[in-house]
């Protein structure tokens, strides 16, 4: 905001060598120029935007393929324990790390911090790749805690560096620009990595290694956002050093011949006062012990935050398995017989003519593709007849999905070839079909971000949103419908969400408190992050299912997610609706009454030469 001196005639002659006669030589003042005013901010967040895609990428290959994993994977009951693991223990370590990655970031500037939490989560799917290639569980978890340690604090301090280099009305557009382009990743691994898994055994290590590549262009892209930053940074303290020694020059050069001591401070005495605030503000030291000071609608963020967000991330961990049961590749009916009930169904051990299934009728069942075909009711086969087979001999009674190891000749290739063939196809299609909420998110977070900065709202939408998310999962969890509908309701409702709730944050706490308040809601988010894939994965080994129990307890996080949506706003209404409110250029835009208590700024303290004041001709 500019302020006009031509009216003040004291300071007009302070600088000015001849009489004021005429106001065409206008001297003005403005705020310096901040990181936000620069054009690079976007070349920013392309950089950035590069990074969050190889991390969204590699953190949702466990998710695309969960089937795939089973069958490549040595047989194990736990299975649903192991592959919820991969997601807690990512989370379990950023309970606590993010607060220190905020407040590293606070001191130490988060441009850093971007390239070494980028290299941290290269090293981690590294860790994760070479774990599958060697069948290990434990290496796997191994490097998904290394992951996690660098994937929750890159999200932490990006968030920062956006708040910075889009402070005011860009900022959530900026933050829903990140969103849709790294959930883009979430998407492309969603349609790449089954297609690349589903080509031959040892593609299940290939589709972790092209994770381990994009992570490799993220750290080299974390690198030129650290040259740029710093770059800016000292190009920005370069010209408020110059602007500050023109003031002072200019205010020196008449002070022998006015007198200004009605008006202003001496030189001198502006020296003095910018050098304590400099020093005051050198000492100011972020400590997490300053929590304390965060406001109630700052924590009322955080309880809608790992409640609503368990109704999608972990939700999307398991959403292949549950569209597999639910839609892609149910259960036969029960009624559907083989015609050899103890010999295989398609492969080189099947009968000759082969080895439909019908139902009483006579008539071909299951009748369509989105049923798993009927599997023989038990096997003797104690001949090795194929050295590519697993093992020596296959003796079951009965035979079940779970036993069928399509990972395994045997199974692929030899016996019951139809059921492995169509289980990769409908993997596939689920995997499609997970990538809705995705997809919708990446073209719906940068126009819901700008509609945000233009009508607020940030608080009414932290309550529509889970109202949507308990509709759509008492609809997975009750109705025979095609998910197609609910996922396209789950993804405009995350992407609301994500949009609201991030540019949320840096208003309801103090500007330097918020690469550590980005901190603390991303610990408190992975808590939820970290204890609900375990809840999903008990739920299941309770039935062996999915539906409805496990869709159930997402109904739950959603009600309680209804719940702090309804306290957010009545906080917010209490606390003058600055969640509500439009803000541009960092101020907020209200009622009148709200902009007649607005603190307004000494109109001379403005005219001192201060990092905060520069001057233009």
């Amino acid at each position: 905001m500019e302020l006009d001196i031509a009216d003040n005639p004291a300071l007009l002659s302070l600088m000015m060598d001849e009489p004021i006669t005429n106001r065409s030589n206008i001297l003005t003042v403005k705020k310096s120029r901040s990181l936000s005013s620069l054009r690079t901010r976007w070349l920013i967040l392309f950089l950035v935007c590069i990074v969050l895609t190889g991390s969204y990428y590699s953190y949702d290959i466990p998710a695309a393929l969960h089937q795939e994993l089973d069958d490549y994977m040595s047989p194990d009951t736990n299975y649903e324990v192991h592959f919820n693991l991969l997601y807690s223990v990512y989370s379990i370590p950023n309970i606590i790390l993010p607060l220190f990655g905020g407040n590293i970031a606070d001191r130490f500037g988060t441009s850093i911090c971007v390239l070494i939490f980028a290299s941290v989560v290269f090293i981690g799917q590294l860790i994760v790749a070479i774990g599958v290639g060697e069948k290990r569980w434990g290496v796997m978890i191994l490097g998904r805690a290394v992951f996690g340690l660098g994937g929750e604090n890159l999200v932490v301090v990006i968030s920062a560096m956006l708040s910075k280099w889009f402070e005011g009305k860009e900022m959530a557009f900026a933050m829903g620009i990140s969103l849709a382009i790294s959930r883009l990743g979430s998407v492309f691994n969603n349609l790449v990595s089954p297609a690349v898994a589903n080509g031959s055994n040892a593609s299940t290590v290939l589709a972790f290694y092209i994770g381990v590549i994009l992570n490799a262009l993220a750290v080299v892209a974390g690198g030129f956002t650290y040259y740029i930053d710093v770059r800016a940074a000292r190009k920005l303290e370069q010209e408020t050093e110059s602007l500050s020694r023109l003031t002072a020059s200019l205010l020196e050069d008449r002070c022998d011949d006015v007198d200004y001591t009605d008006h202003l401070e001496r030189p001198e005495s502006i020296h003095v006062r910018n050098e304590r605030l400099e020093s005051k503000e050198d000492d100011v030291k972020v400590r997490l012990s300053d929590m304390r000071r965060f406001s109630l609608l700052f924590w009322l963020l955080c309880v809608s935050c790992i409640v609503v967000y368990g109704c999608v991330l972990p939700f999307n961990n398991v959403a292949s398995g549950i569209l597999l049961e639910r839609n892609y590749f149910m259960k036969p009916p029960a009624d559907c017989t083989l015609l050899h009930p103890n010999e295989c169904t398609a492969g080189t051990l099947a009968p000759q003519g082969g080895n439909p299934s019908t139902d009483l009728n006579g008539n071909a069942c299951p009748s369509n593709n989105d049923y798993a075909p009927v599997l023989p009711s038990s096997l003797n086969v104690t001949t090795k007849l194929d050295g590519s087979w697993e093992h020596s001999q296959y003796v079951y009674n009965p035979v079940t999905s779970e036993i069928v190891d399509c990972g395994d000749p045997f199974w692929s290739n030899a016996c019951t070839k139809n059921f492995c063939d169509e289980q990769d196809e409908a993997t596939e299609v689920a995997a499609r079909a997970m990538s809705i909420p995705f997809t919708i998110a990446a073209f719906l977070s940068p126009p819901l971000g700008h509609l945000v900065d233009r009508f607020g709202c940030r608080a009414l939408v932290a309550l529509i949103v889970p109202i949507v998310f308990l509709i759509v999962h008492l609809v997975l969890a009750f109705a025979n419908n095609s998910p197609v509908a609910p996922l396209v309701f789950q993804g405009i409702a995350y992407s609301m969400y994500a949009a609201a709730l991030w540019p949320s944050v840096p208003l309801t706490i103090e500007a330097k408190y918020t690469a550590t308040a980005f901190g603390v809601i991303t610990s408190i988010q992975n808590l939820g992050l970290a204890i609900f894939p375990l809840i999903v994965a008990a739920i299941f080994n309770v039935s062996w299912s999915y539906i409805p129990n496990v869709e159930v307890f997402f109904v739950s996080c959603a009600s309680v997610g209804i719940a702090s949506g309804v306290f957010l706003n009545l906080q917010d209404r209490k606390t003058g609706g600055v969640l509500n409110a439009v803000h541009v250029d960092g101020d907020m835009q209200g009622s009148s009454d709200q902009i007649q208590n607005r603190e307004h700024e000494d109109y001379i303290s403005n005219l001192a030469p201060s990092s905060e004041i520069s001057y233009i001709s």
